[in-house]
């Protein structure tokens, strides 16, 4: 029997590819709130598709006044990688066709055989379910949105308490072909104030997972000074930022339990898809 044919490994890695191809505009997501470009990219031999959104194409943000939504969409995806999850597509920051913007890979979202989220009758979630809260769902009646109880989704819970993430909606969950869960669109993230809306709450008051607070741990070594994630996000939000990351991390490993509503911030996020 002769032996398998060996597959050449990638010449670049994604993120370099991201960085460094060529940026060709294919077409234009209509239905976001700031410009979003769909593209391919192409460099040294390999291809893949991708969203450019330029920083000129962002509308202002009374409550997100320093820098910019891209930069804040790379610097969630550089604390996904270093929980070791790679919850967020790769992301790079980078010129292309119209200025500066955040460049990331383009999942193609599938259909999951169970689904993450549901409305559904009764004041309590079946069996493998977290309740989120009671919805409007027309003529005076009201229903219970719930999310499924999945690590995946846990873990994602995690990482918008980290980056204090304003808007974690059920259409920026993407189910991918090979069963990972990704999350998308983490502009108005990171603000020095307790800003979390997430549709996420089900795991509220909850203990944190062990695993999730090894992952806490090795965050706060991380961006402890000099440790190589402080440093990466320095150039990506800014100093008062940082430290508030820094302080949201230290009080999730101090509580031990996922965070709750506030109550002085709207918690889930409108529309909530």
């Amino acid at each position: 029997m002769s032996a398998p044919e060996r597959i050449p490994p990638r010449s670049v890695t994604t993120a370099q590819l991201l960085a460094r191809g060529e940026l060709t505009v294919r077409g234009q997501i209509r239905d976001a709130s700031n410009a979003v470009l769909y593209c391919s990219v192409s460099h040294e031999g390999e291809e893949a598709y991708c969203v450019y959104k330029p920083v000129r194409g962002e509308r202002p943000l009374w409550d997100f006044p320093d820098g910019n939504l891209a930069r804040r969409e790379v610097a969630a995806y550089e604390v996904s990688e270093a929980t070791g999850w790679g919850l967020v597509p790769t992301t790079v920051l980078r010129d292309g066709p119209y200025g500066e913007g955040m460049v990331q890979l383009w999942i193609e979202a599938q259909p999951e055989e169970s689904e993450l989220l549901a409305l559904v009758d009764g004041e309590e979630p079946e069996e493998g379910w977290k309740a989120i809260g009671f919805a409007e769902v027309g003529d005076g009646k009201t229903a219970l949105l719930v999310h499924a109880d999945d690590a995946r989704l846990r873990r994602l819970a995690v990482l918008d308490a980290v980056i204090n993430n304003a808007d974690r909606k059920g259409g920026h969950l993407l189910p991918a072909a090979d069963g990972r869960l990704y999350g998308i669109d983490h502009g108005v993230t990171f603000n020095t104030e307790n800003k979390l809306r997430t549709l996420l709450w089900g795991w509220a008051g909850e203990p944190l997972t062990g695993e999730a607070v090894d992952v806490l741990k090795g965050l706060k070594d991380a961006l402890g000074d000099g440790g190589a994630l402080a440093e990466r996000l320095a150039g990506l939000i800014t100093g008062a930022e940082l430290d508030a990351t820094r302080a949201r991390v230290e009080a999730l490993l101090t509580s031990g339990v996922h965070p709750a509503p506030s109550g002085e911030w709207p918690a889930i996020p409108w529309p909530p898809v």
